[in-house]
């Protein structure tokens, strides 16, 4: 069986890296399966249809594909119909989408998704996903969808705080180092493709699609925020058998 997993990307993947899977290819490369199965879960962009096709164009060919709706009516074409948990605990990888992470969490919960993917975490059922899609793993996030950054509480799977985007949205960084220093939990801040590998609730790896993508540890230090560049492996590279673990 695989160890629970989380991948948890600042930004990047299919929807916002057009012509580089190097994420997209490390997420699934950690099934152990030549052909997994993947199912797409939208819900944080309200099951946009534009999303959805992207997924099925980037996914199809070398993957068992399906995806959940929560606010429309699909029918056929890969949309779950019936036993959602079912469907969900035989995936090999929950591939979750951005958006709005409250919407997303609030969906969820009325749902009962948030226990079907916690149970789905713990049966070695891969979990990944940008933006939002990393968000809502953790005990807290930053988020900056609807207006000026504030914190979320999301599933709780991973104990820490999280924030994304970081390379790319100042006010969303500056506003996570102050929400720490008044007292969110400690956490991981990763740039736009930069992913956050976690196998149980450690970070195990962090890998990149860009060579200067970078993700940090986060925490308060002697009345300071300390910002702490983590080692990254730059995916385009020629990867050795076993990767660099984070010390």
């Amino acid at each position: 069986m695989r160890p629970p997993t989380i991948v948890a990307f600042g930004g990047g993947g299919f929807s916002m890296e057009a012509g580089n899977p190097l994420l997209d290819d490390y997420v699934l490369s950690l099934t152990g399966v030549s052909r997994p199965r993947v199912c797409f879960v939208p819900t944080a962009s309200g099951d946009a249809d534009h999303y959805v096709v992207r997924f099925y164009r980037t996914f199809s060919m070398t993957c068992d594909t399906s995806h959940i709706s929560l606010f429309r009516r699909d029918r056929g074409s890969g949309a779950v119909e019936g036993d959602l948990e079912e469907h969900l605990m035989n995936q090999d990888v929950i591939y979750v989408g951005g958006g709005s992470v409250v919407s997303l969490l609030g969906a969820w919960r009325a749902h009962g998704i948030d226990r079907i993917l916690r149970n789905a975490w713990r049966k070695g059922v891969v979990l990944c996903g940008l933006s939002a899609g990393s968000l809502c793993w953790f005990s807290e996030a930053v988020t900056a969808f609807h207006g000026a950054p504030s914190v979320v509480r999301g599933l709780g799977l991973l104990p820490y705080s999280n924030c994304v985007h970081y390379d790319g949205e100042p006010e969303r960084r500056e506003e996570y180092r102050r929400f720490i220093g008044d007292g969110v939990r400690p956490g991981y801040a990763a740039d736009d493709g930069a992913a956050l590998h976690f196998e149980h609730r450690q970070l195990r790896h962090v890998v990149s699609s860009r060579p200067k993508a970078q993700a940090y540890r986060v925490e308060p230090a002697d009345g300071e925020i300390l910002e702490a560049p983590l080692n990254a492996r730059y995916l385009g590279e020629r990867m050795p058998d076993m990767l660099t673990a984070v010390a």
